[in-house]
């Protein structure tokens, strides 16, 4: 008993450290992170669980605010009614908002983590940090107007009956409905890819263990897409003017802020925009030779050599002038000076091998780490954390707490990343496109397209690029046994995770190896992500994060001026030895980490250029419009708190016809609403002496609820009404 009390004490305790350091509500963003760490690697799924769980936050603050307007509570969102009558003024107002935020995050958080392979542990550490603030775990009510606690579990409610029927399919544990890939899997460990059918669309992986990005072993062998159908979920901020509607075999895809289709590859005629798509994905290949830190390249990767992109290209011609072929890189110029200091970057020069592979691995996200969107929350928590900030609302105005400033950054950033994972798994799953992977060793398996004079000839194969991709010739290391392997196409590339027999000690390195060998800069039980290449979620993740963090501080730049992450020499990697030695990764700008995460899924084999481009486009749009649509709820009217008349409904249960009995006179704007939030009745009842009739025949038996309404006061009555005998 004495260990427990201790152990209780001691957690205590560390809440307490922790709750002077930070607020509510970055406690509980914390706790979702962790829980994304410790759950199965789905992006999209887990931008929608940060966006629902800052939701909650965002209501819990702005119901007991005395600005701001709520976004769910008391509206209809997306034809989901919310239904709301207003809470009494609590006392302590601060007090208020951190118990409604820590109940609404706790609901959220054991229902939608309930099957995590991390929940025991994930429990334990939300249920400590609930008993911690000093709240009662066991209360359940959702009387919203009983109290904070009540409000907190009303507000998770609505959000998880919402989630319900968002259509991201969460009843059915986010499967898909109707997507089936074009392909056959591609076997790994086979070289080649002779079964493939269309190497424009994509293909799945089938791998001799699959173990996902957080490190979660995953049932089976062979790949399952991941949210080819999202583009139909609800989105924040946009708008059905973003969108179009396709059909493929007789279901719908819905693609937002859709960019038209990749390159594709024809392998019939060589010309046209099939040989962009042999230059990208080739880019990746040689992208792929610079990763051996020995090879004596070194770069500054400092912002004064890195960064300050200021124009990108919006069509498929101007990307070969934008990234280095051979050279590796993008054509960003660098900043001259620190705006913060007035100081010029200092230098810091290292292997591009070290830089490339630690860029590929840091942006990666993965293993125990929280996806993309994820990442970009925990980069908005340490410039948070930045002593130098000034919290500041796009940095003008009153300076604001850190419960005020957390609430709303989070509201608008997870609005941002749940239209990114709209929009990106949306444009994926309609266009469907290959993979590096897939394209390299399906091009290598036709030959060579430069000469039709030379051997292994191919309309549809690998353009030769001397000292990177060539033809094997007699002598040649690679040749094989009786010569079997000369006239193929071999390429100078990482070497692949074969290569590697103890990930702590050993490096992989850079070799020629047959073309139908290549290998993303992955795990071997991960290989590349199990979902098509076009558009990089990636790219338009962190260009939204970009924009997010940009408005929101009101200034492009880190806090100094600069943002680091240290790796340290031979830990940091994790499926080989590195970085050879210690390096920091720098970047002056928001926008700036955003290019180096767009490049590092270049360099990790993920993504060709035209992945990439396309994301920065949409997600520098998505940012700027989901933090200005989240806005407007914190500029928005406070509606006035009315307590609602008092009303009676005779006969309740009822077969049809009812008389509803109040103080009200007049004309009252009166709906009634379903059990699922649906408005099924939308009329106006005439008060006289005090009581109005309704007809409710034309409704199925149920439970519904009657709500009048009196303009910007709100509410001006509600009651339940049980619909029988039909």
């Amino acid at each position: 008993m004495k260990k427990a009390i201790s152990l209780t004490l001691l957690s205590f305790l560390f809440i307490l450290v922790l709750h002077a350091q930070h607020s509510v509500a970055r406690l509980w963003n914390d706790a979702v992170l962790d829980a994304i760490r410790s759950d199965f690697a789905r992006p999209t799924v887990h931008a929608r669980n940060l966006f629902h769980t800052s939701v909650a936050m965002y209501e819990a603050w702005a119901v007991y605010s005395e600005t701001g307007d709520t976004y769910l509570l008391g509206k209809t969102l997306h034809g989901f009614n919310c239904l709301f009558t207003g809470a009494p003024p609590p006392q302590d107002v601060k007090a208020a908002q951190e118990e409604a935020i820590s109940f609404a995050v706790y609901r959220i958080m054991r229902h939608r983590f309930a099957n995590s392979p991390g929940k025991a542990a994930l429990f334990s550490e939300i249920d400590g940090l609930m008993d911690s603030l000093g709240y009662d775990r066991s209360n359940v009510s959702i009387n919203y107007k009983c109290g904070p606690a009540e409000m907190g579990n009303y507000i998770a409610a609505q959000i998880i009956a919402y989630g319900l029927q968002d259509g991201s399919n969460e009843a059915g544990a986010y499967q898909n409905k109707f997507y089936k890939p074009v392909n056959p899997p591609l076997v790994v460990q086979v070289p080649g890819n002779p079964n493939v059918l269309d190497l424009n669309r994509w293909q799945p992986l089938t791998l001799d263990q699959i173990i996902d990005q957080s490190g979660n072993p995953v049932s089976g062998n062979t790949q399952t897409s991941l949210s080819p159908e999202w583009g139909g979920v609800l989105p924040f901020s946009l708008q059905p003017s973003d969108a179009k509607i396709y059909q493929r075999d007789g279901h719908a895809y819905w693609v937002y802020h859709d960019p038209g289709p990749p390159p594709q590859l024809d392998t019939e005629a060589v010309g046209g925009l099939s040989e962009e798509y042999k230059w990208g994905h080739e880019l990746v290949s040689v992208w792929s030779s610079q990763l051996d830190p020995s090879d004596g390249v070194l770069w500054d990767i400092s912002p004064a050599s890195i960064g300050n992109i200021q124009d990108y290209p919006t069509g498929i011609v101007g990307l070969r002038d934008f990234y280095d072929l051979l050279g590796g890189g993008d054509t960003s110029p660098g900043h001259a000076l620190n705006p913060k200091t007035g100081q010029p970057y200092q230098p810091q020069i290292v292997p591009r091998g070290d830089y490339a592979r630690v860029l590929a691995e840091f942006w990666a996200d993965g293993p125990t780490s929280e996806t993309p969107p994820g990442h970009w929350f925990t980069i908005l928590n340490y410039v948070s954390d930045n002593p130098l900030l000034v919290k500041k609302m796009r940095g003008q105005g009153p300076v604001l707490d850190d419960l005020e400033w957390d609430v709303k950054a989070y509201f608008a950033l997870g609005g941002a990343m749940h239209d990114v994972a709209i929009t990106a798994w949306g444009i994926k799953g309609w266009y469907d496109s290959s993979r590096p992977v897939t394209a390299l060793r399906g091009m290598a398996e036709l030959g060579q397209s430069s000469d039709p004079n030379l051997p292994n000839y191919h309309p549809g194969g690998l353009q030769l690029i001397p000292g990177y991709v060539e033809l094997i010739q007699p002598g040649d290391t690679l040749q094989g046994p009786n010569g079997f392997f000369v006239g193929e196409v071999k390429v100078l590339a990482w070497q692949g995770p074969n290569f590697v027999d103890n990930p702590g000690t050993d490096v992989a390195g850079v070799g020629w190896i047959l073309a139908k060998n290549w290998w993303s800069f992955q795990r071997p039980t991960f290989v590349t992500p199990p979902f098509a290449g076009y558009i990089s979620g990636h790219s338009t993740y962190s260009r939204a994060g970009a924009e997010v963090l940009t408005a929101l501080t009101g200034d492009p730049f880190f806090p100094g001026g600069m943002g680091e992450f240290f790796c340290k020499k031979n830990e940091f990697l994790v499926f080989e030895d590195g970085p050879s030695l210690d390096l920091t990764l720098q970047w002056a700008t928001y926008r700036d980490a955003s290019d180096q995460c767009s490049l590092s899924r270049i360099w990790g084999g993920i993504h060709p250029p035209f992945d990439d481009m396309p994301g920065r486009l949409i997600g520098r749009e998505i940012g700027v419009s989901a933090f200005d649509f989240a806005e407007q709820y914190f500029n928005g009217e406070k509606p006035e708190f009315v307590q609602p008349a008092n009303v009676d409904i005779y006969p309740n249960p009822t077969t049809g016809s009812i008389q509803i009995l109040t103080e009200l006179e007049g004309k009252i704007p009166t709906r009634v609403f379903s059990g699922d939030g649906r408005t099924v009745i939308s009329t106006e009842l005439e008060f006289c002496d005090k009581q109005a009739f309704l007809d409710l025949s034309g409704l199925s038996n149920g439970v519904y609820m009657i709500v009048g309404f009196e303009g910007k006061k709100g509410r001006a009555f509600e009651e339940k009404v049980i619909l029988v005998g039909k």
